[in-house]
């Protein structure tokens, strides 16, 4: 397994993250790689993959292809956001008073930073993620 590092810290509000749900993370992974010329890196969890493409390291958001994640027993989002934030307590909190929902308590990451999910109003998924600074 590798060792999840970050190589930038991303400005806050900015989607940092992308992630693929997939059912069949082999014929995915084979899918995008046929269709995009995608390469995969696995990274961190099982079944976790980081998205490398010719272009090097662009300049937005990070991308992955893991396997499928449900909410709360709920369908799960083919594609999920995760958004960089400076406190994850504090946005779990305003989302909660805006209407929306916990839908996983804050985790740390290793060499990453801090994670949660929300709901929206309308059930839409959102992750959010303190960059820990010291591993970029």
């Amino acid at each position: 397994m590798t060792t999840p590092t970050t190589p930038t810290t991303p400005p806050i509000g900015t989607v940092a993250h992308i992630a693929i749900n997939s059912d069949d993370t082999d014929a995915s992974r084979a899918f995008y790689g046929a269709v995009l010329g995608w390469r995969f890196e696995p990274w961190g969890p099982p079944e976790f993959f980081r998205v490398h493409t010719d272009r090097g390291r662009d300049p937005g958001p990070l991308a992955a292809l893991q396997h499928r994640r449900v909410f709360d027993g709920g369908v799960a989002a083919p594609v999920e956001i995760t958004v960089a934030v400076d406190d994850v307590a504090a946005r779990l909190a305003a989302a909660v008073s805006a209407g929306g929902r916990v839908l996983m308590e804050p985790t740390t990451i290793a060499g990453v930073g801090e994670l949660a999910f929300v709901a929206d109003p309308s059930g839409v998924p959102v992750g959010l993620m303190r960059y820990d600074p010291a591993a970029g």
